[in-house]
C-alpha cells in the first residue's frame, strides 16, 4: 500500500508547465514540521516534493501562494534519471490525488479565492510519466 497524508506550507508558489503533449503539471514543496524537537531544543522540519497534474495542476497555480497551509493525499513515488553530465539521480516526491486548501490566499484585485476547504482531485486515470 502506498498512501501518503501531509499537511504543511508551501515554500514557494506552484510552478505551472505543460508536458509536450499539452498535459497540465505544478510542482511545488512544502514545510512539514516533524512534530520534535532535535538536541539543540528546535523544530525539525521536511520539505516535500509534492507534483500534481491536469486540472488540479491548474487549480493549485491558480489559488495557492507561498505560506498557505495545505492538505496533500497521495502516493510517494521515487523516479530515477541521469543528468547531462552522466550522473544518476533519483527524486522522492508525492503525486498527489487531493489537495486540499486549509487558508485562503490574500485577496488580489481581480483575483478569487476559493472557498476555505476547497479541494481538488486528480483524474481518475492513470497518471502519464
Amino acid at each position: 500500500m502506498n498512501f501518503v497524508i501531509l499537511i504543511g506550507r508551501l515554500t514557494k508558489d506552484p510552478e505551472l508547465r505543460y508536458t509536450p503533449s499539452g498535459k497540465a503539471v505544478a510542482t511545488m514543496r512544502l514545510a512539514v514540521d516533524r512534530g520534535t524537537v532535535n538536541q539543540h531544543g528546535e523544530r525539525e522540519t521536511d520539505f516535500i516534493n509534492i507534483v500534481c497534474w491536469e486540472k488540479q495542476a491548474e487549480a493549485v497555480t491558480n489559488y495557492l501562494q507561498k505560506g498557505l497551509l495545505v492538505a496533500v493525499q497521495g502516493r510517494l513515488q521515487v523516479r530515477q534519471y541521469t543528468t547531462d553530465d552522466g550522473q544518476r539521480r533519483e527524486r522522492a516526491e508525492v503525486v498527489a490525488q487531493r489537495v486540499q486548501f486549509l487558508e485562503r490566499a490574500q485577496q488580489q484585485e481581480g483575483n478569487q479565492s476559493p472557498p476555505m476547504g476547497e479541494e481538488t482531485e486528480a483524474p481518475d486515470d492513470d497518471v502519464p510519466f
